[in-house]
């Protein structure tokens, strides 16, 4: 027991302390590591020294002054570069890079490690992860890598970058994780934060664990100077694995589409629903698409999905687009108090999404009452063609609001919509009175309304503690 105990301790130590050397991780991943570059071709007056500047309008007509025929000749197109880094993920040469490292490029050479050159075509691209899939024609089976599980990571966990710095060829640089699960951007951010030097150049590259597994694809860094200051983010292992995947079988993502609208439910909200905990995701309006066919209304707060306990709006999101298309999930939502669970067979996003119109114009001001510092008046069709609104819209509108009242601190304005209050619709003042009155009666704390601005819909709760 004792030597066993003995061991045991010694390992713990072991697994704790810095590696001795990179050099044997090195060695074991050098060659499916390349650097990557491009080449566009360029109108030179795209780039020239007054592109973007009010003197280009200038000089484009003093060019067509000169030209003897009155046309602006065509300037001469020059070529531009860009490097980047990537990996190879196959024997047969598929290599996962950035987008932005490619984007735009009419010329893609890899340079891989042992000095061969071989040129490169895009298979797949996916802006929403800035990820790209390229594809290389070897005689011979090339050197590659494999992902790692970058859920496994943990903070401190010591990880190896590999790329193209600054364009000086090769370089590894080390470090540890720095932190998990980090959001730059992006609607499906998985970001690992990592204090090993990352510059430009490394964009692309892989980040690697001690078993020579890739857990993040290097991306973006932070820093005031555009140098390492040891602030990078590596989009994770998992993430990627699934969208190269998707582009690697299809040739472009194929994302999991519910087809609600929802925000995160905090503690008024949960008051308000009834919910014990605020969690979940409240679903605050129900296109036609896979969640109104399958039951799911305006007020339903979405608890589990495929088995997966949501906790806000963000973890939703990505659940469902890492989700299978056309595949059929159970969804737990919380609806009158009670849960129910229902089968939810998913779209494809890309299919679905569609431009959101411009904001609204405020309506002219037709005050009819005050009620917790908002100015409510009816919804005339007047109204109704200010505010762009189809003819069958009902509710109340918001004609006026004190910025000094909880709901403009909630994010209540002018031109809202109010279709109902305390999950009744509402058309008129009385309506809305009444119902507020109900509440004050019953206790509650909060009220909850249901606010539409455009075609985006969201509940608020507004506490009662006055008028």
């Amino acid at each position: 027991m004792g030597l066993a105990m003995l061991v045991a301790s010694s390992l713990a130590a072991v697994a704790q302390r810095a590696p001795d050397t990179f050099a044997d991780l090195v060695d074991q991943v050098s060659g499916a590591v390349v650097n990557i570059t491009t080449n566009t071709s360029i109108a030179a007056a795209d780039q020239g020294p007054n592109s973007g500047s009010p003197l280009e309008d200038f000089f484009e007509e003093f060019r067509r002054r000169n030209s003897p025929d009155g046309n602006v000749p065509e300037m001469p197109r020059r070529r531009g570069s860009a490097l980047g880094s990537g990996f190879v993920i196959s024997e047969d040469g598929y290599i996962v890079t950035n987008n932005h490292v490619i984007a735009n490029a009419d010329e893609i050479m890899i340079e891989f490690f042992s000095g061969q050159e071989l040129p490169a075509e895009i298979i797949g691209t996916d802006l929403n992860t800035d990820l790209a899939l390229l594809k290389v024609e070897s005689s011979e089976p090339l050197p590659f890598v494999s992902f790692g599980d970058s859920k496994a990571m943990r903070t401190g966990d010591w990880v190896m970058a590999m790329g193209n710095p600054l364009g000086q060829g090769f370089s590894v640089s080390a470090g540890i994780v720095s932190s998990l699960g980090r959001e730059l951007q992006g609607a499906y951010d998985d970001f690992i934060q990592t204090d090993a030097a990352i510059n430009r150049g490394n964009s692309g590259g892989p980040l690697f664990n001690m078993d020579g597994q890739v857990i993040g694809v290097n991306t973006a860094i932070l820093s005031p100077n555009g140098g390492s200051i040891g602030i990078g983010f590596a989009m994770s292992s998992n993430v990627v694995n699934n969208v190269v995947g998707q582009l690697q079988e299809f040739g472009e993502t194929r994302r999991g589409w519910l087809g609600v609208r929802i925000q995160d439910v905090d503690t008024e909200l949960a008051d308000a629903l009834g919910l014990e905990t605020a969690r979940g995701a409240l679903v605050t309006d129900v296109p036609e698409g896979p969640a109104s066919e399958a039951g799911i209304l305006p007020r339903d707060v979405i608890l589990t999905f495929d088995g997966i306990d949501i906790v806000d709006t963000k973890q939703l999101v990505r659940t469902v687009g890492n989700a299978p298309v056309d595949t059929a999930v159970r969804v737990v939502i919380f609806r009158d108090g009670e849960t129910q669970t229902l089968l939810v067979t998913l779209g494809r996003r890309e299919d679905a999404e569609r431009t959101i119109p411009a904001s609204l114009q405020s309506p002219d001001e037709a005050t009819e009452s005050t009620i917790m510092g908002l100015t409510i008046s009816t919804l005339t069709d007047e109204l109704r063609s200010q505010l762009g609104l189809e003819a069958d819209v009902e509710g109340l509108v918001v004609s006026n609001i004190e910025e000094d009242s909880a709901a403009f601190e909630k994010g209540l304005r002018i031109g809202d919509v109010i279709e109902e209050a305390g999950q009744v619709a509402v058309g008129t003042l009385s309506d809305l009175e009444d119902r507020i009155a109900e509440a004050r009666d019953a206790g509650q704390k909060s009220f909850l309304l249901l606010i539409r601005r455009g075609e985006d819909a969201r509940f608020v709760a507004l506490p009662l503690d006055g008028e």
